[in-house]
């Protein structure tokens, strides 16, 4: 994440140049341009006086710049300002467009362009407040994403960014990328459970592990699982043995088909995989 906080710092710092320099040399009078180009030792072009005869032509029988006139054999630099200015609100408007359409980015961009500012303020009883509600809520609700946790807390974008980078920049919170989103967590949990949090089980095999959490020790057979379920023998078999090597189910019996049913690493994935769910339901 710092090194996409570098780059966004980087590009912003350019845009904002460009459109300076750009803006500078669209308003600045031509004067000062050209006398600014005698200064550095270069030729500042010269203009021919009209003499009282009106001639229009030198002595070589060659057109004359005269003072006020455009020099049109040459305007390779004209656009050269609005190149520049266009360049630079073009760099920013891609950040803006990029910090709405993903939220990994738009936590970056806060954090590279507000933090800086927010860092300056002092700090007091209030921020150590905020860090503290930020703290409570990521241990309950482990793996919720930026959005999600802002809208919880009723808090504003630079502000969640600033105090979640803070607490990761001690160590106290870790986050990781999801596809579009970034998510959150405390630096307390094991590696275990980190593992759990970043990759839940959903869909077929969260549905799989209701059913037999149902059915208690007992358990189900496969047949009753799929009648449940309502799903092929294939794909039933196919979800039964990823559970099986993951070791999140087990069978109830010594039978040659036995009943299948939660085994304790299974109960713990459940749970932690409703909690999940819920947050992104919550969320959505």
């Amino acid at each position: 994440m710092m090194e996409g906080v570098r780059t966004v710092r980087l590009v912003a710092a350019l845009a904002v140049a460009a459109m300076l320099a750009g803006g500078w040399m669209m308003n600045a009078p031509v004067d000062d341009i050209t006398d600014a180009v005698g200064d550095d030792g270069g030729t500042a072009p010269t203009f021919a006086e009209e003499d009282s005869s009106g001639d229009s032509e030198g002595s070589e029988g060659e057109p004359v710049l005269r003072r006020g006139e455009k020099d049109d054999s040459d305007d390779s630099g004209m656009d050269l300002p609005t190149r520049l200015f266009a360049g630079g609100v073009g760099a920013l408007g891609s950040l803006a467009l990029g910090s709405i359409l993903f939220e990994a980015m738009r936590v970056t961009v806060l954090v590279a362009l507000v933090s800086p500012m927010l860092a300056r303020m002092k700090k007091n009883r209030e921020d150590m407040l905020t860090r503290g509600r930020l703290l409570g809520y990521l241990e309950a609700n482990a793996g919720i994403h930026f959005s999600a946790l802002r809208d919880a807390l009723g808090l504003a974008n630079g502000v969640t960014a600033y105090h979640l980078h803070t607490l990761e920049s001690q160590g106290q919170v870790i986050s990781w990328r999801d596809g579009k989103l970034r998510r959150y967590a405390v630096s307390s949990l094991t590696r275990e459970e980190v593992s759990r949090i970043r990759n839940p089980i959903a869909g077929t095999r969260l549905a799989i592990l209701e059913v037999l959490a149902e059915s208690g020790n007992i358990g189900l057979s496969g047949t009753e699982i799929r009648v449940k379920l309502a799903i092929s023998r294939q794909l039933l078999s196919h979800h039964l043995s990823e559970l099986r090597n993951g070791e999140m189910v087990e069978a109830a019996s010594e039978a040659l088909r036995p009943k299948w049913r939660l085994s304790d690493t299974g109960k713990v994935v459940l749970i932690t995989s409703r909690e999940v769910a819920r947050v992104e339901a919550a969320a959505v």
